[in-house]
């Protein structure tokens, strides 16, 4: 359970970054304690950004303003990480969560984890592999949100049916009659986007975990253990594969059996 007494510190990069998902991060970052320090970093004049405006009062984010001083230079990023690093010497933070899917915040996420604070990436399926290893945790937020958004749709059968009103169109005076279907007004199929798929390196990484860990005879060992090895190889976060734990995913893998005990989920390789 999370020490709500945690002060958690969300910074934002508004160029690099949805505002359709930061629920899914405020929602991800609670794993860390409280998020108490919301920031935003940009260049507010852009019209673009609009979409970040009309939400910062609403999660209270504090905007920070950035102008382009010179063409092809960020100084969002710079304000970005000095403030990050104020607050990290400050003392008074005890995780952070870093909105972005620009690589160059790579050595801000380094830094943070050298001082043993843990610091959660959250961006998309195009963010560079140098941040996402950087990053304690990285999160593909649209892979979460489009999670989210799956289990609001109920099946069709349980889907209350709408009473059926045949329409009619006049054809002459006196009679009517059903009229075909445009194409035109058909719906059109719901777009999503595929889930990433477990490939063999991230079956590797789980199975190099499972060695390395204390087992029993039957050789099972403990998914905490396990989850531990795994948390030290790789920042990968089991909700960009459409699971809430590492426990989920494993038990979906054909590649291993989980038996649930007293003392807590064990794991087995079984291929």
């Amino acid at each position: 359970m999370p020490d709500t007494s945690s002060n958690i510190a969300l910074l934002i990069d508004a160029d690099n970054a949805s505002p359709a998902n930061l629920e899914a991060a405020l929602t991800i970052l609670g794993d860390l304690g409280t998020v108490n320090v919301r920031r935003i970093y940009g260049n507010w004049s852009k019209p673009g950004l609009k979409g970040w405006s009309n939400i910062v009062h609403r999660f209270a984010l504090e905007p920070q303003q950035q102008f382009d001083l010179t063409k092809g230079k960020n100084a969002t990023d710079m304000k970005m990480t000095i403030d990050a690093m104020d607050l990290l010497y400050g003392g008074r933070v005890d995780g952070f969560g870093l909105m972005t899917s620009d690589s160059d915040f790579m050595p801000l996420a380094m830094r943070i984890r050298q001082n043993g604070t843990p610091v959660y990436g959250f961006g998309t399926a195009r963010t560079p592999q140098a941040f996402r290893e950087a990053c304690t945790r990285f999160i593909d937020l649209d892979a979460v949100v489009e999670d989210e958004e799956d289990e609001l749709i109920l099946p069709p059968a349980i889907r209350p049916k709408a009473e059926a009103k045949p329409a009619t169109t006049k054809r002459a005076e006196g009679t009517t009659a059903t009229p075909a279907v445009a194409a035109k007004d058909k719906p059109a199929p719901a777009k999503t986007r595929a889930k990433p798929e477990v490939d063999d390196e991230l079956i590797k990484l789980l199975a190099q975990a499972w060695r390395a860990s204390k087992r029993d005879e039957q050789g099972f060992a403990s998914m905490t253990d396990v989850g531990q090895r795994v948390a030290n190889r790789s920042s990968f976060d089991a909700r960009s594969y459409g699971f809430s734990r590492l426990a989920d995913l494993v038990k979906s893998l054909p590649n291993f059996v989980t038996e649930k005990r007293e003392s807590g989920l064990f794991v087995k390789r079984v291929r």
